[in-house]
């Protein structure tokens, strides 16, 4: 299920350089990212319109993209602008050109009809400009359909199972979990409270705390392929289950970003960023320790996931009562794609 109308990730702003052009598939389709001269991300089906020739094996020219074939040079738009040899550049000679935005440290590209993108559908996270919020972030290449990964992200209580020795904790705060889920305009955002547990390791690794805590755990699924993840824990009784009561002890943003690559891999871009002893580089570096362990579990997990469902289908598979988060995360996904339209698809209109 690939929404065509939507933003995806489709780098970090770090890996797409003046000097050379970045290749990559969204959504199916081969795409190359080059920056202008001004520095400006561009996007465009990675073919030549000549022979077909890859333009990501091309050169990042002062006035576009060259491929490396027989030297035709492509603009931000797609229009070929120069032909080695002849004066005339024919009004075919171009390949599709595709929308991209850069914001908060993301190139996000827009993989559906051009005439429907619109930037204000864009998810705001200002943490990653916020030094009270010291972060990190990476990139997996994924061997998992991003919806497998969506499903891994909206169901919490996998983690006392797959985490126990880095962000889990005890199985049975999870299964416990006062859990609260409701529908937004585009997607869904599940609260989940577990008073009075044992702090998980990575916690206490981070920040002295208490032999019980107050956890929390609130995702966002902003469709199709983001969540946004506020987790954290404080001595019990704080009042924590107010957002504007988490001073101290533990506090860890996450922001997921899953970009289909084709219908069985995707792109994992993720981010995490610390509140608690955000002067200390220290503190940093423990928590990308621990959170790039976990993660590196759920990757294994799925994977393993999506080489038996290959095999197996889905269809005989079922639903238990933790599933309720992931369940209204699908259905919010098959609302928007129901309204969106198809991936664009093919190297020119």
């Amino acid at each position: 299920m690939f929404v065509g109308d939507a933003w995806y990730v489709a780098a970090w702003s770090d890996e797409v350089t003046a000097s050379a052009p970045f290749a990559r598939r969204v959504c199916g389709q081969p795409v190359v990212l080059f920056r202008s001269a001004e520095g400006e991300p561009a996007a465009l089906y990675d073919s030549c319109c000549h022979r077909g020739a890859p333009l990501s094996v091309g050169n990042v020219l002062s006035k576009g993209l060259q491929c490396a074939y027989h030297g035709l040079v492509f603009a931000a738009d797609g229009r070929c602008i120069e032909i080695p040899g002849q004066t005339l550049v024919p009004a075919k000679a171009k390949v599709r050109s595709y929308p991209v935005v850069e914001k908060d440290q993301f190139i996000w590209i827009w993989m559906g009809d051009p005439a429907r993108a619109d930037p204000r559908l864009l998810i705001d996270y200002p943490f990653h400009q916020d030094k009270r919020w010291p972060h990190r972030h990476g990139v997996y290449h994924v061997k998992s359909s991003y919806l497998m990964l969506a499903d891994n992200l909206m169901d919490l209580t996998h983690l006392a199972y797959v985490h126990a020795a880095n962000v889990g904790g005890e199985a049975k705060a999870h299964i416990e979990a006062k859990t609260e889920v409701r529908p937004t305009d585009r997607g869904v955002f599940v609260k989940r409270w577990m008073p009075g547990c044992p702090p998980p390791p990575t916690y206490r690794k981070s920040v002295p705390l208490p032999e019980r805590v107050d956890r929390w755990q609130e995702f966002e699924f902003v469709a199709p392929s983001a969540v946004l993840q506020w987790n954290g824990a404080v001595a019990v009784g704080s009042g924590a289950e107010d957002p504007a009561r988490r001073e101290g002890g533990f506090s860890l943003r996450l922001l997921h970003c899953l970009t289909p690559e084709t219908e069985t891999t995707c792109h994992y871009f993720w981010s995490a960023a610390h509140g608690h002893r955000a002067d200390e580089p220290e503190a940093t570096e423990i928590l990308i320790e621990e959170i790039t362990a976990a993660l590196e579990e759920d990757k294994r997990i799925v994977e393993i996931q999506q080489a038996r469902v290959k095999e197996t289908g889905e269809s005989w598979l079922v639903d238990i009562r933790s599933d309720a988060p992931r369940v209204a995360m699908r259905r919010a996904l098959s609302k928007v794609s129901a309204s969106s339209g198809p991936v664009m698809s093919g190297p020119t209109v």
